[in-house]
């Protein structure tokens, strides 16, 4: 079977060589020719560093590598995918299964990334999501992913793709709820860095992991996500590992953050896309149009978009009046 992997990042690349050695002859797919040639001829992708990329895998630069495929799986960064979906959708066989691995909402649209490839190929999609840092699915570390989608078969075709020795996935049809536990756990994982940076200690952290989710559960079962589905690994799974791991560049450009440093040029020091910057944005008019209570990720907004100083956005959470965590019966 064939499967070609658009985008040549770290994750895109990590989830190409997993297809290679599950079998599949697999494309990866690069936004620029020389950047494709060099990866192939170099055998190593500076993206995912240390890690040899298998023997069978290919790299293009052309849109119509697709047109064979079994499977075709978006791994842009959130921005790229409308473009990259468009690009690559006169070449898609019908019947092709399409996978979106891309953890974000579109600003504006406030759509899904599943959302936005769906509404540029026709195709119904499936979400790969969960707690997996490439730099580890790359070096075939355990690992456990969730792919959702309303059809089940699609949703199992992806889990036998990709299900191998090391890389375990379950499958749902709660597609919502994956993709909002995927995007809005970066913005707590931003906020967890900059509470890194203030100082704080693994308490602090702790509070606003846990509130964290539960305010994005408000936001996504608001939206018609399951409840459950946020306290497993497309929620709480990807939140622990995304606050807790200098994998992540959403906490660390957290920890610039809050050490002071401006929004952009932390993300510029990181190096990388920092999604949870955009996601904080998206959260912020998602709050407002469902009239949903999210006290930590309007703090993150504030930061990043408003001027507001971290430190006293957390005296001022705070200093909310307190409440039950569950409510009592009497």
């Amino acid at each position: 079977m064939k499967a070609a992997v658009i985008g040549c990042g770290a994750w895109g690349t990590a989830l190409a060589n997993c297809l290679c050695k599950n079998g599949f002859d697999t494309v990866l797919w690069c936004h620029d020719a020389a950047l494709a040639r060099n990866i192939r001829e170099a055998g190593i992708n500076p993206m995912l560093e240390g890690v040899p990329l298998h023997t069978n895998l290919q790299t293009s630069a052309e849109a119509d590598c697709v047109q064979d495929c079994d499977l075709v799986v978006i791994a842009t960064s959130s921005v790229f995918v409308r473009s990259s979906s468009r690009m690559i959708a006169p070449y898609l066989r019908q019947d092709a299964v399409v996978v979106s691995v891309v953890k974000g909402v579109e600003s504006g649209t406030m759509l899904r990334m599943s959302q936005i490839v769906e509404e540029e190929t026709g195709h119904t999609v499936v979400a790969l999501t969960g707690p997996s840092h490439a730099e580890e699915v790359g070096r075939e570390m355990p690992t456990g992913c969730l792919a959702a989608c309303p059809s089940r078969a699609k949703a199992e075709f992806v889990q036998k793709a990709f299900c191998n020795d090391v890389f375990r996935i379950y499958v749902s049809d709660d597609i919502v709820g994956a993709e909002l536990g995927g995007a809005l756990k970066n913005i707590i994982a931003l906020c967890a860095g900059v509470a890194d940076g203030l100082g704080y200690g693994d308490n602090t952290k702790a509070l606003l992991m846990t509130r964290g989710m539960a305010e994005i559960a408000r936001l996504g079962t608001a939206m018609g996500g399951r409840t459950e589905t946020f306290f497993g690994l497309a929620g709480i799974g990807d939140l622990i590992v995304t606050c807790t791991s200098m994998h992540s560049r959403n906490r660390r450009a957290g920890i610039l953050v809050g050490q002071g440093l401006k929004a952009q040029d932390a993300m510029a020091q990181v190096g990388a896309v920092v999604e949870g910057y955009y996601a904080a944005k998206s959260a912020w008019e998602l709050a407002n149009a469902y009239g949903v209570d999210m006290p930590i990720c309007v703090a993150a907004y504030n930061v990043l978009y408003a001027g507001g100083d971290a430190r006293q956005e957390l005296i001022e959470m705070l200093a909310r009046p307190v409440t039950t965590e569950a409510l009592y019966e009497h």
